[in-house]
C-alpha cells in the first residue's frame, strides 16, 4: 500500500509527518536540527531514502544535511560552495572582485534520475549543483554572468533564487525564479541563461515591462506538460504555454491576486492551487479567512476551498515553498503556515484537516509518495 511522507522545514527545526495511503492518521517525527532554520527539505525522486536539508544559522552559517534512510538519521554532507570550482572565492559577473553575500540556501531540487545530483538556489541569487550527494558544490555561473546581473535587486525577503524546475523531457532545460529579478531559463544544462519575463508587468519598477526586475514569488509545472508554467508573482497569477516565452494573466475572479505559493494537481494538469494574501504590506488572508483557491480550468475561474480551514480571526501567511501535492489517485494537497499549522486534504482540496497545529513558523513543505 502506498504511503506519504511530508517534509516540513521551520524556523526552529525540521519535522517529518508520515501516513499511509488513507492519510487519516499521522506520525510526527522531529524536531531534527532543533533551533536551526530549515529553509527547505527535499527528497530524491530517484531514491526515496535520500533526503536533503538546508540548515541555516546566523551564528554558524550554512550547513547541508543528508539522510540516506528516509530521515531517521542525518549527517553533515558538505559545506564547501565553490565559485567556478575554487572554494571560498567569489567573483561577480562583471569581473571585478566584490563581496558576494552567501546568506542561505533557499531551495533544493534533487535530480529526477540521480540521487547524488542536487541543485541549490541561494541568497544572494545564484544556482549551485552537486553531483556527489551534497559533499561539494559548484556554481552554474552563467546565470549570474547574464548581462542583466548588475541590475538585479532584492525583494523584501532578500535577493533569493527560490524556485528550480527541471524539465523531465529535456535534461538540458532548467527554469529558475529570483526575487526580484524574474524568471530565467537555460536550454544547455546551465551554461547560458536568458530571461523569460515577456508579458509580466510590475508597476513598482522604472519600466513596468522591463526584461528583468519582476518579483516572481513561485513557479509550478506539471511533469506531463513541462512547457506549461504557472506563476504567482508579487501581484498577478500568470500562465505560460510556451516554456516561459510569453505570459498571460489568469487571476480571474480571485479576491486578491497577491500571494506566495502555487501548485498543480498531480493528476489534473489544468487544476491549480493558490493561497491569496491580502496585500504586499498585509501578509495575511483577506478578512481573516484562510482560503485555498482552486481552478480546474487552468486559471481565470477560481473556487474557494474552506471546509476545515479557519474562517475568522486567522492572520497567518503561507510562504512560497510551503505548498505541495502527493501523487496518489486521489491527489493530496498540503500547506504550512507561519502560525505553525500544517493542513492536508486527501481529496484534492475539498476538505482540510490540520496534521499538526503548533510547530514553529513553517518555511517549506514537500511531499514524497512512497510505494
Amino acid at each position: 500500500m502506498s504511503s506519504v511522507r511530508v517534509l516540513v522545514g521551520t524556523r526552529k527545526g525540521a519535522f517529518i509527518l508520515s501516513s499511509d495511503g488513507k492519510r487519516e492518521a499521522w506520525e510526527i517525527s522531529g524536531p531534527f536540527f532543533a533551533g536551526w532554520e530549515i529553509y527547505h527539505m527535499a527528497g530524491s525522486p530517484a531514491d526515496p531514502n535520500r533526503l536533503y536539508a538546508s540548515q541555516t544559522s546566523g551564528w554558524f552559517g550554512q550547513v547541508m544535511q543528508r539522510s540516506d534512510d528516509g530521515g531517521k538519521t542525518w549527517k553533515s554532507a558538505g559545506n564547501e560552495f565553490a565559485y567556478d570550482g575554487v572554494p571560498g572565492t567569489h567573483q561577480w559577473y562583471d569581473g571585478t572582485p566584490r563581496p558576494w553575500e552567501f546568506k542561505r540556501v533557499w531551495h533544493l531540487e534533487p535530480s529526477l534520475t540521480d540521487p547524488d545530483t542536487v541543485y541549490a538556489g541561494v541568497e544572494d541569487a545564484a544556482l549551485f549543483r552537486s553531483t556527489d550527494g551534497a559533499a561539494s558544490w559548484h556554481e552554474l555561473s552563467g546565470l549570474r554572468g547574464h548581462g542583466s546581473g548588475p541590475s538585479w535587486q532584492p525583494g523584501a525577503g532578500g535577493m533569493c533564487l527560490h524556485t528550480i524546475l527541471l524539465d523531465p523531457r529535456n535534461r538540458e532545460r532548467i527554469f529558475v525564479a529570483i526575487s526580484a529579478a524574474g524568471a530565467f531559463r537555460t536550454d544547455d544544462g546551465g551554461t547560458t541563461w536568458r530571461p523569460i519575463n515577456r508579458g509580466l508587468t510590475s508597476q513598482h519598477i522604472p519600466d513596468p515591462n522591463a526584461e528583468v526586475g519582476h518579483c516572481v514569488h513561485r513557479i509550478a509545472m506539471h511533469p506531463s506538460r513541462p512547457a506549461v508554467l504557472f506563476m504567482q508573482k508579487h501581484w498577478d497569477v500568470m500562465r505560460s504555454d510556451d516554456g516561459g516565452e510569453s505570459w498571460r494573466e489568469i487571476s480571474g475572479n480571485l479576491p486578491t491576486d497577491f500571494g506566495f505559493s502555487i501548485d498543480v494537481h498531480a493528476n489534473e494538469p489544468d487544476t491549480i492551487y493558490v493561497v491569496p494574501i491580502k496585500s504586499d504590506t498585509e501578509h495575511f488572508p483577506l478578512d481573516g479567512q484562510l482560503r485555498v483557491y482552486r481552478s480546474r480550468t487552468g486559471g481565470n475561474e477560481w473556487e474557494a476551498l474552506t471546509k476545515g480551514l479557519p474562517q475568522r480571526d486567522c492572520y497567518v501567511n503561507v510562504l512560497r515553498d510551503a505548498m505541495a501535492v502527493d501523487s496518489l489517485d486521489s491527489c493530496g494537497v498540503y500547506f504550512g503556515t507561519t502560525g505553525g499549522q500544517v493542513y492536508a486534504s486527501a481529496d484534492a482540496g475539498d476538505r482540510w484537516t490540520p496534521i499538526v497545529r503548533d510547530l514553529p513558523a513553517v518555511l517549506s513543505v514537500e511531499v514524497q509518495t512512497l510505494t
